[in-house]
């Protein structure tokens, strides 16, 4: 969790810096997937499935937005390793979703203001959270499966 945190922060990093137009282009996108994760987050009866699937769009939003090549070829060799574990226990972990919501409202008006050192630390700061909650579950629940 923690290696895809600074890989997309350093995507994050290159997103703040692009110029006005193309940083608003990319905040509306994200304005509106976490919009929708808000929305969910008050619903007891959300599917996680559904959470996964935005909370993947947003952060993949955030690295395809701003990274090159060679980024967004590292970025997909490791990022699989992270879903699994999100696919695995997001069931358990759906009712702190606010938390993550709280997260990424912070990556999206860092990008706004055109602030690269926010940006990147706001990212990592959200795997780092992603990281803690999910330990937090395998702690309780166990581990499940073998990697």
């Amino acid at each position: 969790y923690w290696i895809i945190g600074h890989i997309e922060g350093l995507a994050g990093r290159l997103l703040a810096q692009l110029g006005d137009e193309s940083r608003t282009r990319v905040v509306e996108r994200l304005l509106a997937i976490n919009a929708e994760l808000s929305r969910l987050a008050g619903n007891p009866q959300t599917n996680p499935s559904r959470i996964f699937d935005l909370d993947m769009g947003f952060h993949q939003v955030l690295v395809e937005s701003a990274a090159g090549p060679r980024l967004l070829a590292i970025h997909s060799a490791i990022k699989p390793q992270t879903e699994r574990y999100w696919r695995l226990y997001a069931s358990a972990i759906v009712d702190q979703l606010g938390e993550s919501v709280a997260e990424h409202k912070n990556i999206i008006q860092s990008i706004e203001r055109g602030d690269p050192d926010a940006a990147e630390h706001a990212i990592q700061k959200n795997w780092q959270g992603g990281a803690e909650r999910l330990g937090r579950v395998i702690e309780s629940l166990g581990e499940r499966g073998s990697w």
